[in-house]
C-alpha cells in the first residue's frame, strides 16, 4: 500500500476504536482523555483541513439531494469543549443548511410536555444538518444526578430515547452522537483559564463548581447513558478531548466518514441540460 493509503486506513480505524459498542459500558477513566493513538499534532492538523473540505462537499450534495439529514449530538461535562468544537469543526458547514441548538434549562412551557417535545421540534429537515449542544440526554444526566425527577422516571427514559432515535433513522436522519471526554485535571485548568481571561470570564458559572464536586456521579451517569443508548444506527463516540487539536481531528474524521456512509447522489433533473440553450 502507498503511504497515503496507509494514512487513510489509520484515520478510519479511529472511528471503530472510539465507537461504543451496543451494550458496552465505557470506563471513562481520566487517563483515557489524553490519548492520541500515536498521532502527532502536525499530521492531525493537516488531516483536519482535508476533512473539513470533504465535509463541505458532502453537505452541498446532501443539501441538493434533499433525501437525507444528519443530527449531531454533542455532550460533555462543563469545560469539555462543545462550543469550540462547534466553532472549529462544525463551522465548516454552510450555515444555510446547518442549525445549532443549545438546550439549556427547560422553560415552563417545555415542562408542560414530555421530555422529548422540545427536542423533536429541532431535528433537521431533509437535506440539512442539525447540531445539539447538549440534548435529550440531559434528561438522564442532569435530571438523574441532581434528582430533578424520581429514579423510576429517568430510568425509563433510556428506552424512550432509543425509540426516538429509531424513528429518526426511519425518517432518513442519521444520528451521530459525540461525547467529549476530558479529565478532572484538565477541567480544573480550563476553569482557571476562564477566571483569569477577561474574554472568557462570562463563560464561568459558579454552579459549575458544585457539579465538579459530583464528578463521579456524572461519570457514572454518562457511563450508563453511553452504554444503554449506543446502537448500530445511532452510535456514541467517546472522543479523548484533553488535547484540543486531537479532539478536532477525530470529530472531523468521524463526521466525514458518517457523511460518506450516506448514499448521496446529485438529484435527477426534470429537464435535459444538453437541450437547453441560453441566449
Amino acid at each position: 500500500m502507498t503511504r497515503r493509503v496507509v494514512a487513510r486506513t489509520a484515520r478510519e480505524a479511529l472511528r471503530s476504536l472510539l465507537r461504543v459498542r451496543p451494550g458496552q459500558k465505557p470506563e471513562l477513566r481520566d487517563a483515557e482523555a489524553a490519548r492520541t493513538f500515536g498521532w502527532g499534532r502536525d499530521e492531525a492538523e493537516q488531516a483536519i483541513g482535508e476533512n473539513l473540505q470533504r465535509m463541505r462537499d458532502l453537505q452541498y450534495k446532501m443539501f441538493a439531494q434533499r433525501r437525507h439529514s444528519v443530527l449531531i449530538v454533542l455532550q460533555a461535562i462543563d469545560g469539555g469543549g462543545k462550543d469550540s468544537t462547534i466553532r472549529r469543526v462544525i463551522g465548516a458547514f454552510n450555515p444555510q443548511g446547518c442549525s445549532v441548538t443549545a438546550f439549556k434549562q427547560p422553560t415552563a412551557i417545555d415542562l408542560q410536555h414530555d421530555f422529548l417535545w422540545r427536542v423533536h421540534q429541532r431535528v433537521p429537515e431533509r437535506g440539512t444538518i442539525a447540531v445539539f449542544n447538549r440534548s435529550h440526554y440531559e434528561d438522564v444526566l442532569v435530571a438523574r444526578v441532581e434528582n430533578l425527577v424520581p429514579r423510576e422516571i429517568w430510568s425509563e427514559r433510556y428506552a424512550r430515547i432509543n425509540s426516538f432515535e429509531e424513528v429518526l433513522r426511519e425518517s432518513s436522519t442519521k444520528v451521530v452522537k459525540i461525547f467529549l471526554q476530558i479529565s478532572r485535571a484538565e477541567q480544573k485548568v480550563r476553569f482557571e483559564e476562564r477566571l483569569s481571561a477577561i474574554d472568557k470570564q462570562w463563560k464561568f458559572d459558579p454552579d459549575d463548581l458544585e457539579k465538579r464536586r459530583k464528578w463521579n456521579l456524572y461519570r457514572a451517569a454518562y457511563r450508563d447513558a453511553l452504554g444503554r443508548c449506543s446502537t448500530s444506527h445511532a452510535p456514541w463516540y467517546v472522543i479523548p478531548a484533553d488535547r484540543k487539536w486531537f479532539r478536532d481531528f477525530v470529530v472531523s474524521q468521524i463526521l466525514r466518514e458518517e457523511l460518506e456512509s450516506l448514499p448521496l447522489r446529485w438529484p435527477k433533473l426534470p429537464y435535459d441540460p444538453a437541450k437547453i440553450r441560453v441566449v
